[in-house]
């Protein structure tokens, strides 16, 4: 079987992670061609794989989005040149483009639901031409359908997380060599694109109200930033003044985009993961899979992975005050933290791991392409 993959793109985020999983454990008989933007981390991860990159955007050289007529009439010769047996978008955005094919040329195809937003009904319309749907997780199939969608054609397949890559090890000490912290720091990982639906202005606000409470805690941040719209600029800048005008520029530490995530998880006492919108939460599989005690809000289809008060701590989007709660509990409960640790790692090698995903998803695909 020949599947053709559209990305969008050049960046790696949760859903070029997720692809890229599910590649690293395709079966022999399945060759892949990924369409994609010629560079960029992604291409990087793309060459070190056995498959074939087409270079294709989906962009403007003025870095706009074709709207998705022009960008199913730019894609049609391209597939129609590779003749795959199966096109797929792996994302929502890119599923309007390939549901648009499938309508126009009748190819068959499928896509990935990997966000929860508002949709129009011309994008309920195109979504719809797909053959399947693939949401990854009851939330966000939940969510679409209400809106429209053919609950006939969404399916809903989780995310998977390599527990053999993402597991338990001991910290040896290099991330506060890297921060020139004192070894017994106590260090909260938040990992994710920096913006509103993440939620770091709300961590920002709980930690504020733990300042006499937990003045050890450092908080580390991972990611970047990848809108240019004004208001996202605008959304990070002020995340930075606040930390500077709390007074905790000593304990905010921003790393930026890592490949090193296992090492990281290993090095950290707990992830925090407070969005305020979340499909799934690619995250919290690889922080339950490395054995790391977290707290994340209950937003999507998290509260599907984890079990409040038994492999995690749930607390709704945006509460602040409950944020906070957690945020004291979690520290001072070192003696008992193994028995979250233990569960969360049980429930990602059981329900998620990217050997049974990846093979659910090829069976999805062999059964739409025959």
């Amino acid at each position: 079987m020949h599947v053709a993959i559209l990305c969008e793109y050049g960046s790696i985020n949760g859903g070029e992670n997720s692809l890229l999983a599910v590649l690293d454990h395709c079966p022999d008989d399945v060759q892949i061609t990924v369409l994609a933007p010629s560079t960029g981390r992604f291409a990087d991860a793309l060459a070190t794989r056995r498959l074939t990159h087409v270079p294709f955007s989906l962009h403007d050289e003025s870095g706009h989005r074709f709207p998705p007529i022009e960008a199913a009439s730019l894609l049609a010769p391209v597939v129609e040149s590779l003749r795959p047996d199966l096109l797929h978008g792996n994302s929502l955005s890119t599923g309007r483009i390939t549901g648009l094919l499938s309508q126009q040329t009748g190819m068959t195809c499928t896509a990935h639901l990997r966000d929860i937003i508002g949709l129009s009904k011309t994008a309920i319309h195109h979504l719809n031409g797909n053959k399947k749907l693939i949401a990854v997780s009851m939330a966000t199939r939940d969510f679409h359908v209400e809106q429209g969608l053919d609950p006939q054609r969404v399916e809903v397949l989780y995310n998977g997380v390599d527990c053999e890559r993402f597991q338990p090890r001991p910290a040896d000490g290099r991330l506060r060599r890297e921060l020139h912290l004192p070894d017994n720091a106590f260090i909260a990982l938040t990992i994710g694109q920096i913006g509103m639906r993440k939620g770091l202005d709300v961590l920002i606000e709980a930690v504020t109200l733990n300042k006499d409470h937990l003045p050890g805690i450092h908080y580390v941040i991972v990611g970047e930033r990848y809108s240019s719209k004004p208001e996202s600029i605008e959304f990070e800048q002020e995340l930075h003044r606040q930390i500077e005008d709390y007074g905790f520029s000593d304990h905010f530490h921003w790393l930026g985009y890592r490949d090193d995530l296992p090492e990281l998880l290993n090095e950290c006492d707990l992830l925090i993961h407070p969005a305020r919108q979340e499909p799934l939460g690619r995250v919290i599989l690889e922080a339950a899979a490395s054995g790391v005690s977290i707290i994340a809000t209950t937003a999507g289809g998290t509260s599907e992975i984890l079990a409040s008060a038994f492999s995690g701590i749930l607390v709704p989007p945006g509460h602040v005050g409950l944020l906070a709660l957690s945020l004291k509990y979690l520290p001072d409960r070192a003696g008992s933290r193994s028995s979250f640790e233990i569960a969360a790692r049980k429930i990602a090698c059981e329900r998620f791991d990217i050997r049974d995903r990846a093979t659910d998803l090829v069976a999805l695909w062999r059964a739409v392409a025959s």
